[in-house]
């Protein structure tokens, strides 16, 4: 057996020599792509069976494009994280919209105003947790109930406008906070995988649109 394919099949395998069927089950259809037809920065469906040259991975083997969406896919171990980034600094104020289905593990969401580690982080947790939590850096800038269960399509959008930021979660209103310090003034998207506590992050991703805001 070749190499990749030995490493995929063992990262498949739990301990108990059985294949992990939430790690390879599919998430149902994605909603529909419905992009705005003006002011629109960035935009992808994962139509196309490759990664757009636009994202860029901080981590080979853990993102890819799976059945037209972006599947990102960490090891079974604690505190593991990784990024794909897009756009750069002359994004400032705009909105984030993004599907995400989350098939094992608790945290996903999407980090704006990205220059080089640094931005504000918007952390929707599944599980126990059902809630949203905004940081800058490891700040702690609010956190929100906000239900969102694992294996179903959750909308999150972000708006950050001057030193402003709204979170929606499936269409609600549920953090509205101010970077008084005006920390983050501009920057590109990040989306993140991260195996949390509980060691396991196998996540879906897709519909990501960002538009500018006047």
């Amino acid at each position: 057996m070749h190499a990749p394919l030995l490493l995929a099949t063992l990262l498949l395998v739990g301990a108990s020599g059985r294949v992990d069927e939430a790690r390879v089950a599919s998430p149902p259809r994605s909603p529909r792509f419905a992009p705005p037809a003006t002011g629109v920065l960035f935009a992808d469906d994962f139509s196309r069976p490759t990664l757009s040259a636009q994202w860029r991975p901080d981590r080979s083997g853990v993102w890819s494009v799976s059945r037209g969406m972006l599947r990102a896919d960490l090891p079974d171990e604690k505190q593991l994280r990784s990024l794909i980034r897009v756009g750069d600094t002359s994004w400032t104020d705009y909105a984030v919209d993004v599907d995400i289905c989350m098939m094992r593990g608790v945290d996903k969401g999407v980090i704006v105003r990205v220059e080089g580690d640094n931005g504000i982080g918007i952390d929707l947790r599944s599980g126990v947790y059902q809630d949203v939590v905004m940081y800058l850096r490891a700040l702690p800038m609010g956190k929100a109930q906000a239900t969102n269960a694992n294996g179903v399509w959750n909308h999150l959008r972000v708006e950050i406008r001057g030193d402003r930021l709204s979170v929606r979660v499936n269409g609600d209103v549920r953090l509205e906070r101010t970077d008084a310090r005006s920390a983050r003034p501009r920057g590109g998207i990040a989306l993140p995988a991260y195996t949390g506590g509980v060691g396991q992050c196998t996540l879906y991703y897709d519909n990501v649109v960002v538009t500018k805001l006047d």
